[in-house]
């Protein structure tokens, strides 16, 4: 495993290996969606010296969450609670980048002081689960209501709220900011003509139709400046009942036009990943994933995806991709990159554990030599 253990420059990041950690909803934060001694411990064992953590997706508006127990930034509290988890991932010499989500249609009333969900076109996101809390505690899964049609103006206010929870990030100390741009959430939901059937500025043609993402990307370069934001998509999604008459003319021209940007990475989910689950590949014919878009996009690129570390190392020598996200393999492996380069067993992650709950499953996994 060489290739994975090599030095490499993602923007201004200065990374010492290419295994990266990918970016899992767990719900484990505190009340209000703050991070709490539970998630600063959970990062600090996976801070790995001169390694990159991609924080989870981390709500930007108070008005817009599909997760009970997700975190926010859009407080003192928040920006806090992520501030203790910067300290301790700089502490182990790890870099770690916080990655801003507006979930848009895919947004639960209750989570979200009762608001009805927003999105480009008043269109439902069919047969779709946010995640709730039951009343003994638990957590259920629940169908999103309809949203309605984001007025012009409330466009700017969503801008603006990517713009504080940017400036909260780096208040924090985070290393930079990833935009959540895939799996069926509010960026997606404007670039897909599926999702997306307005007629105004924001709508229609393609160029329209990417208008939100490329401005919510101006935003954040605003606050950060180039080399720190950096932008993840999926290309081939159908999650969050996701479609588009032509995604490869779509993706190829948003990738492309990303090399205007100067972003840190595009992070890229390979097409056998539909959320958090495993796609069956024999439905679905010519995905776009990184090596068609490595054609178009001509800086660094994280590939995403269900990947096993042999399968990540052939990707990097093929030249498909710089750097590689592993999620799962992450939640059991708290030393994944140690165990990759020194051939450890790794311990098999437990699905029933990833989302809501206590240490169990979470933090209580111990590193190779701790076992």
């Amino acid at each position: 495993m060489n290739k994975l253990f090599t030095p490499l420059s993602a923007g201004k990041l200065r990374l010492q290996h290419r295994v990266v950690m990918a970016p899992a909803t767990r719900m484990r934060s505190e009340s209000g969606g703050v991070p709490g001694d539970l998630m600063v411990e959970y990062y600090r064992q996976r801070a790995s010296q001169g390694g990159l953590l991609i924080a989870e997706a981390t709500a930007i508006s108070p008005y817009a969450n599909a997760y009970a127990d997700a975190p926010g930034i859009f407080n003192d509290a928040q920006q806090a609670g992520w501030q203790r988890v910067v300290d301790s991932v700089h502490q182990q010499g790890g870099q770690i980048v916080l990655q801003l989500w507006h979930p848009g249609r895919q947004s639960l009333p209750e989570l979200s002081q009762g608001h009805q969900p927003v999105a480009p076109s008043a269109l439902l996101a069919r047969e779709t689960y946010g995640v709730g809390k039951r009343d003994d505690g638990g957590y259920a899964g629940k169908l999103f209501p309809l949203p309605r049609a984001l007025l012009a103006s409330e466009i700017d206010e969503i801008l603006d709220a990517f713009r504080l929870s940017a400036q909260r990030a780096k208040d924090a100390g985070f290393d930079g900011v990833e935009l959540h741009a895939a799996n069926g959430y509010l960026p997606e939901q404007f670039l897909l003509d599926g999702s997306n059937q307005r007629q105004d500025r924001w709508g229609g043609s393609l160029a329209n139709r990417a208008r939100f993402l490329f401005d919510v990307l101006s935003v954040l370069t605003a606050v950060w400046g180039s080399g720190r934001v950096a932008v993840r998509i999926s290309p081939s999604g159908i999650y969050g009942d996701m479609h588009d008459s032509d995604p490869a003319a779509k993706f190829s021209y948003v990738a492309e036009k990303l090399n205007d940007v100067g972003l840190a990475y595009l992070h890229i989910i390979e097409p056998r990943i539909v959320g958090p689950e495993d796609r069956d590949s024999t439905r679905y014919v010519d995905p776009v994933a990184s090596r068609q878009l490595r054609a178009f996009y001509h800086g660094i690129i994280i590939a995403a995806g269900g990947f096993t570390p042999d399968a990540a190392e052939k990707m990097l020598l093929a030249g498909e991709a710089d750097l590689i996200a592993f999620g799962r393999l992450f939640t059991s492996n708290p030393d994944l990159p140690a165990r990759i380069r020194y051939g450890y067993p790794l311990t098999p992650y437990q699905r029933e554990t990833f989302f809501g709950g206590d240490a169990a499953g979470y933090s209580d996994f111990p590193a190779y030599h701790q076992a």
